[in-house]
This record gives C-alpha cells, structure tokens and sequence, in this order.
C-alpha cells in the first residue's frame, strides 16, 4: 500500500522544555491521525490524551545471565571475567548485568542460563474521537529503548488505513539511539525549544543531527518571553540555519494547572489554542513546501 499520511515527529534537544505539551495539543488538534508516544523511558502523553488501552504487548529487549545454583561449583571464573562486576557471591545483579553471555561462555559447568528478558511495555489504544495511540514503557534500569521505540512504531505504522492522513510522534529528549528510532520515515521534525542558553544549545545538536540524516525541519519557542535576548538568539540562529519559526508560546502558569489536572493546554487557555491552530496552519504549509531544507555540511 502507498503511503497516505505524513509524519511528524516531535523533539526537543534537552527535556522540560514542553515537548509533550505540544505534541498533546498538535494530536487534539489534528483529525485523522494516529499517535505514538516514542518517549520509552518516561512516556506520559496518555496522561493528557487519556486513551482506553485496546491491546498490551511484551518487549524482550535482550539476554542477562543466571547462575543455576544447582549446577554452580563455585569455582569463581565467571566473576572474575564479569568486566561489569555484576557477578557476586555467585549471584548475577540483573541490574549491572550487560549481557554480553561471556560469563555464559566460558562456565566450564554449563550453569550458567542467558535467556531474553522482559523489559517492558507497550500498548495500543483507542482515544475519545476513535483515532489510535500508542505508548511503551521500558522498565528501570533496562536497556535497548530503541529497539523498544523501533517495535513500537513498527506495530503503529503497519495497523494503519488509508483514512489516516497524519502520524504524529512525541519523540524523547536529546539525540541518542531512542531519538534516531523515533526519526525512522520521519516526512518532518518539529522542534521544541525555550529561551534558555541551555536549550538553544542541545536544539543545536539535534539539529546537526538532522543535518545529518537530511530531515527537514521547523522550531517552536515555548515561554518564549521568559528572555527575550536567548528567544532572538534562538530566531537569527534558524534565520541563518534555514529554519522557520513554526510558533511563538508565552509563559502562562495556567498550563501549569491544566498539567496537572491531566488537560491539554488548548482546553483551558483560549490564547494557546488560537496560537496552536495557528502554528498547525503553518506546519501543514511547511510540510508541503519541499525547498526548505537543513543547509547540508
């Protein structure tokens, strides 16, 4: 089947800066869409959206040793090789085990057991107006987030039918292996920023990041009059880069108490709504205007 839809993924260079905020608005707004929250290791989109889980899936995201007690002679030479020091008194820390399967190589008794290990969750839902979300929850401590973000967008994409016209993906903070997964088909990147020099410098990052994979892109400023000096910082940096300013979101300590009554900030301040329509208005033009791209390296 050709593909029907767009898909746009939300990011942010560092967290707190309102990611999840936007990306709850964007699905509220939008029609005929499917959602997925790419934020493994600390989904709370469906706080928000409040979605009735349909479906709930197994992640095995990869092996750890055990010591079979019963076969063990405790002759020491799996700690003693452990370069993790997860291998104590003859027992495995599953939480400092990385499972490499050294110490399941060299036993020389065979007790030692390295089998797939459950590490998390994901889930497929249905929101109030019938569209479908997803989210995942990756266990604490555990490892492999992106393969997890890859499983799920992979279970996402292939329910979808030809009335769905967007996907949108609250992607997690940062640039590391969870965030390359979530750009996976990417059609657009949506950015979320502030006016903090900490922000506009982890936004910078990512945006070498999508230099590098030729993803198109546009920013919005949430709080942005919080400091006006690092908000213009921030435009003549995407003026020179190419970027366009998708939004403008001032500080308002009502999101606060929508956030906390689990309600999107478009449905308690008439202000943000009007500002989000607007800035979904102009990511839908951005996204079919094919000249505006990352200057390249």
């Amino acid at each position: 089947m050709c593909k029907t839809y767009k898909q746009i993924v939300v990011l942010s260079g560092k967290g707190g800066t309102g990611k999840t905020t936007i990306s709850s608005a964007i699905a509220s707004l939008l029609s005929n869409k499917v959602i997925i929250d790419c934020d493994v290791e600390a989904a709370n989109l469906h706080l928000t959206l409040k979605p009735r889980v349909e479906n709930k899936y197994d992640f095995y995201g990869g092996k750890k040793a055990s010591i079979k007690q019963g076969k063990c002679i405790e002759c020491g030479i799996c700690e003693s090789i452990c370069n993790f020091n997860a291998i104590k008194n003859f027992q495995v820390n599953p939480y400092e085990c990385e499972g490499c399967g050294f110490c399941y190589r060299v036993c020389p008794e065979d007790a030692i057991s390295f089998e797939l290990q459950l590490t998390g969750r994901y889930y497929k839902c249905d929101l109030h107006d019938g569209s479908k979300f997803y989210y995942a929850r990756l266990e604490p401590g555990e490892t492999n987030s992106g393969k997890l973000v890859s499983e799920l967008k992979e279970k996402a994409i292939s329910n979808i039918n030809e009335s769905v016209k967007w996907v949108v993906v609250d992607g997690p903070p940062g640039i590391g292996c969870p965030v390359n997964a979530s750009l996976a088909s990417a059609d657009y990147v949506l950015i979320v920023t502030e006016p903090s020099k900490s922000a506009m410098n982890d936004s910078i990052r990512l945006i070498g990041l999508l230099r590098i994979l030729k993803l198109r892109a546009g920013i919005i400023i949430n709080k942005s009059d919080l400091n006006e000096e690092v908000c213009k910082a921030i435009e003549h940096y995407a003026f020179l880069e190419n970027i366009p300013i998708i939004g403008r979101l001032p500080f308002d300590e009502q999101v606060i108490q929508s956030l906390r009554e689990g309600k999107s900030i478009i449905d308690t301040n008439e202000l943000y709504y009007l500002k989000m329509k607007d800035a979904i208005k102009l990511l839908k033009n951005e996204i079919r205007d094919h000249k505006n791209k990352l200057v390249e390296i």
